[in-house]
């Protein structure tokens, strides 16, 4: 199965970068990882890099791959989270949400797992077929079918260090299909760009390098306020399932005149 990724992280306006990106393939699976330290806390990168960094090392060294054992290695990122919190008083809340895709190469299934507002989408035939709900107050209350405008979109219920421990939530296994193509980022990516945008510059590609850097190129136009990261990746050939886009749709990826 070909599998082919890029990424990206930015630090925008803020004082320090405290998102955290990570990949780990081998011919048999491949993992993808993204955390956002939780704002206003001490230690927010510190808990997005020891997040990332044990559950990559996790994944290297499984005995076999499912979801049961990412469920697992996510419950050993959350305690020693909370070991870290407990040798410095400073550091005692950091926390930081997860997004992480799992691929298994040989039986040509997918799942993935988040915590907060960071997010997966899974686009199908150029089109967004699925994403993660935010563990979100404001995505509780357009849940609820109440309005929601104004209501910040940092207001998260649920993050790794956080207390009270929630649950992380965890996707149905898929099978996958040539052309997939997920997008694994932090809300500072995926609040400057909408899915029909995300779709139609999955239509203007032939490569995954490229469909980043179109939706980059497109959240630089906007002010750079949060640190904004993302991972692509492509499953066989999505230029070949998508459709050739428009002129006038494309409209916001194409430089002035």
């Amino acid at each position: 199965m070909k599998i082919v990724f890029a990424s990206r992280s930015q630090q925008g306006l803020r004082n320090e970068n405290q998102d955290r990106t990570g990949a780990e393939l081998d011919p048999s699976k491949a993992c993808f990882v993204v955390c956002d330290g939780v704002a206003g806390l001490p230690g927010g990168d510190q808990a997005a890099q020891l997040v990332r960094d044990s559950l990559l090392h996790q994944f290297k060294d499984c005995p076999a791959f499912t979801p049961a054992f990412t469920q697992q290695a996510i419950e050993q990122c959350r305690t020693l989270l909370y070991e870290a919190q407990g040798k410095n008083p400073k550091f005692s809340r950091m926390s930081t949400t997860l997004a992480a895709l799992f691929i298994d190469r040989e039986t040509q299934r997918a799942w993935w797992a988040h915590a907060g507002d960071s997010r997966v989408y899974h686009f199908r035939r150029g089109i967004l077929h699925e994403v993660t709900r935010d563990h979100s107050l404001a995505q509780r209350l357009k849940e609820a079918g109440y309005e929601n405008t104004g209501i910040n979109s940092n207001l998260l219920y649920n993050a790794l260090g956080a207390e009270p421990s929630r649950p992380v939530s965890f996707s149905e296994q898929i099978l996958l299909e040539d052309g997939d193509a997920f997008l694994v980022c932090t809300d500072g990516f995926w609040l400057n760009l909408t899915t029909h945008e995300m779709e139609q510059a999955l239509r203007m590609v032939n490569a995954c390098e490229e469909w980043l850097a179109l939706m980059e190129d497109a959240v630089n136009r906007n002010v750079k306020k949060d640190n904004l990261s993302a991972l692509a990746v492509w499953i066989g050939e999505p230029q070949e399932a998508t459709l050739l886009y428009s002129l006038a749709d494309s409209a916001r990826f194409l430089p002035p005149r």
